[in-house]
């Protein structure tokens, strides 16, 4: 079974990174973007077929390394 994380800033923290895309999108003479927020994907593989057990597993996963989750939220996808 895979899996995709994606770990994103949670509302109101600043981020310096996306900050930095988005100055650097504009000095490239990219247009129409109006603000970058940048965050993280984790593609994972799991054994076994269980979604329930996949989920707990992802779940433990993303609490305990995966996200910091003061700042951050994250979704999980069973792929």
């Amino acid at each position: 079974m895979k899996a995709r994380v994606t770990v994103t800033l949670k509302n109101g923290v600043l981020d310096p990174q996306g900050k930095a895309i988005e100055g650097a999108l504009k000095s490239l003479g990219v247009d129409g973007i109006g603000s970058v927020r940048q965050g993280k994907v984790f593609d994972l593989e799991l054994s076994g077929n269980d979604k329930a057990a996949a989920e707990v597993a992802i779940k433990a996963a993303c609490d305990k390394l995966l996200a910091n989750t003061v700042v951050e939220n994250y979704r999980i996808e069973l792929l």
